[in-house]
């Protein structure tokens, strides 16, 4: 019996030993535009502190709020403020929703690599997007049917663009709504009339993006205030950061854990 219960002993120490340990833990959801961000600095920080497990999870920026207001995540990112609806059901819930800015972005407006349309005016956004708009020749182009395509509005982008460039007039019914900046630039790089918006880090060279206003959507036109399309990004804690939470949001916020925005395609603060 003795020698069955080393025997038992050894195993479990085997076991031990095989599953990490990791004294502490982050859940990340929310913003689909900040979850470059979230995912290239929690890969860093784990590499960092061995002991610490992050997990970083999508689902909009509505979804990151609604989850740090109802306690079910450490962090929720956000592309947008918090609303005030979002507010007062936090307060009735005991919560109190923190933000902290984490990098800067701009919407890109994006259209199809073989469209001639290299430009458009905030005006010619809206009109496309609220329906006055249907033809590329309306817009300087040369013609063809335009396929709008727009974030759902749970989305912090979709927030955002609604405010900045349409003057939160209502999106034509006929819009091809998607879930994500992957999804959006996917769709339009894959018709040659569309037009869509993502964040800056989801520009490649399978999509355009075009001038507003005569302003090129880059990192220096949007740390300059110059890209009239150009917001903060957030993530959210549930009253001021504390422990390992605290540490890894300082990360982000350092020189290092900007170099990893940037390098993701965003805006770093410094």
């Amino acid at each position: 019996m003795k020698n069955i219960g080393k025997l038992l002993l050894a195993i479990t120490l085997i076991a031990g030993l095989m599953i990490p340990a990791f004294a502490e833990s982050i859940t990340i959801k929310g913003s689909t535009t900040v979850y470059p961000i979230a995912q290239a600095t929690a890969e860093k920080f784990m590499d960092m502190y061995p002991e610490v497990r992050i997990s970083v999870q999508g689902g909009g920026s509505g979804f990151g709020i609604a989850a740090i207001i109802d306690g079910t995540t450490d962090i929720g990112d956000a592309s947008r403020p918090i609303k005030d609806k979002e507010i007062k059901k936090a307060l009735n819930k005991g919560a109190d929703p923190k933000a902290h800015v984490v990098a800067l972005d701009g919407i890109a407006v994006v259209v199809n690599p073989s469209n001639s349309v290299s430009a458009l005016t905030k005006q010619q956004i809206k009109d496309i997007y609220t329906g006055k708009i249907s033809n590329w020749s309306g817009a300087g182009g040369s013609g063809g049917q335009i396929v709008v395509i727009s974030r759902d509005s749970s989305s912090g982008t979709f927030e955002t663009f609604n405010k900045l460039a349409l003057d939160k007039e209502k999106v034509r019914p006929d819009a091809l709504l998607q879930a994500s900046n992957q999804a959006v630039a996917t769709t339009v790089a894959k018709t040659p009339g569309a037009i869509g918006y993502v964040g800056l880090g989801y520009l490649t060279s399978k999509v355009k993006g075009v001038d507003v206003n005569g302003v090129e959507p880059t990192k220096d036109t949007v740390r300059s205030g110059e890209y009239p399309l150009a917001r903060p990004l957030f993530m959210y804690t549930n009253g001021p950061a504390k422990g390992v939470v605290k540490k890894y949001l300082d990360f982000v916020t350092s020189s290092e854990g900007q170099r990893l925005a940037e390098k993701e395609g965003y805006v770093g603060l410094k």
